[in-house]
């Protein structure tokens, strides 16, 4: 069992090599580099996921963060809300620390935004674990995807590859994503997102 206080950073996606580079699953990537800052890797849960026990971020005098769970589900995006919630009631953790990082069409490509509670903005990925958890309070880091070109249906434009030519510039995204996950363990939630939103708004 883990500390009440403890959070639970989620990154939605797809599993399998052939969804691993698509925005739907930015998420995930996000995941990826907070795990490769901090040496550890994923372990199987029997929750249906695949977690990672970590301390994120640096404290006052060098100490390591907070203790974190890292976690991604095993499903499809439609179905993440079982494996998520079976984990949560595992380890003990509310949805008052459960942070949820995805894929947004109704951002600009590569902007950060931070919510709690609300719509899921019709995607299925949050709509699953709002049904299985009841609630829709819980924590969300946006990454902005933008909207699809032309006459491209959105579910081909979320499920396509990061381009060779934009990825490093989404791997800058990534890395700020990963700096603001480390932000909320260590500062909180609503400074991280005053800082935030207030250093997008100056842009």
């Amino acid at each position: 069992m883990t500390s009440s206080s403890t959070w639970l950073v989620v990154g939605l996606g797809n599993p399998g090599e052939q969804y691993a580079a698509t925005r739907h699953n930015v998420g995930q990537l996000t995941e990826d580099v907070l795990l490769q800052r901090t040496g550890a890797s994923w372990s199987s849960h029997r929750s249906g996921t695949h977690v990672a026990d970590v301390r994120l971020g640096i404290l006052p005098g060098g100490v390591p963060g907070p203790k974190v769970v890292l976690a991604k589900s095993d499903s499809y995006m439609n179905t993440s809300g079982g494996p998520v919630g079976r984990l949560m009631k595992f380890l003990g953790i509310d949805a008052g620390h459960l942070l949820v990082i995805h894929d947004d069409l109704d951002l600009p490509a590569h902007e950060l935004r931070l919510k709690k509670g609300g719509g899921e903005g019709g995607h299925n990925g949050l709509k699953s674990i709002s049904q299985v958890l009841g609630t829709k309070d819980y924590h969300r880091l946006r990454i902005g995807i933008g909207r699809p070109p032309g006459r491209q249906a959105p579910a081909d434009f979320v499920l396509a590859r990061l381009s060779a030519k934009d990825r490093p510039e989404w791997d800058v995204t990534f890395e700020n994503a990963a700096d603001v996950v480390e932000s909320i363990v260590t500062n909180g939630f609503a400074p991280t997102q005053m800082a935030l939103h207030s250093a997008n708004s100056g842009k």
